[in-house]
This record gives structure tokens, sequence and C-alpha cells, in this order.
């Protein structure tokens, strides 16, 4: 099973950033997170921020976060909506699917109705 963080929305920020105090460099990131096997795909409800620093590539942990980017922060998250979680079966889970749903027909004939099979 592979699990990926989609980016669903990336914010450019006018705060100084608290490493290099720059501001053009700040960017907030909203990723969700994305399951994949041989079953299926979905999208979960697992959201993550990232806060970084383009111009001195560091990213931006919650402790060194000023006022102003808590504000913008809080305004951003509400201001974002996810993606929808979702479920898409892929190929081979219908086909197992439908293997075991006739397995089961054919078993419940065969008990039930013995001579609609030809046993009796």
């Amino acid at each position: 099973m592979s699990e990926k963080l989609i980016t669903i929305k990336e914010v450019p920020l006018k705060n100084n950033c608290p490493e290099c105090y720059s501001t053009e460099g700040l960017v907030l990131t909203f990723k969700q997170k994305f399951k994949e096997t041989q079953f299926y795909k979905s999208i979960t409800n697992d959201v993550v921020e990232e806060l970084a620093c383009t111009k001195c590539d560091t990213a931006i942990y919650p402790v060194s976060w000023t006022d102003d980017i808590e504000r913008v922060y809080d305004y951003q998250k509400k201001a974002f909506s996810p993606k929808p979680p979702s479920l898409k079966l892929k190929r081979l889970a219908w086909i197992v699917f439908i293997v075991i749903d006739m397995i089961v027909i054919v078993t419940i004939l065969a008990i039930f109705f013995p001579e609609v099979m030809g046993l009796k």
C-alpha cells in the first residue's frame, strides 16, 4: 500500500519569514493523503499543512510563528475546503467481488436446490 500527500492548495504569504525576515518567500501548503493498493484508490480526510520559506529553504514550524502568521494561517485554514473522501475500486477488486458472488450463489443453489444443479 502506498500513501502519498497530494498538494491541494498553495498560498503565498506576504508575512515576514521568522528565519530570514524576507516578505516574499513564505508559502502555506495544504496536502491531503492519498492511498493506493492493488484493490482500490482512496482520498482520506487527513490534511497536512506546511509552512515553508522559499528564500531560505526552511520549514517554518508553529513554534516560531508570529501572531500575524497565525492569523493568516487561521484564515486560510477556514477558507480551505479539502477534496471529499472517496474510494474507487480497481478492476482486480471488481473481479474478486464477482468471483466470490458467483461461488456464494452456486453454493446456495447446491444446498437448497440440488435438483437445479443436477445433483439429485
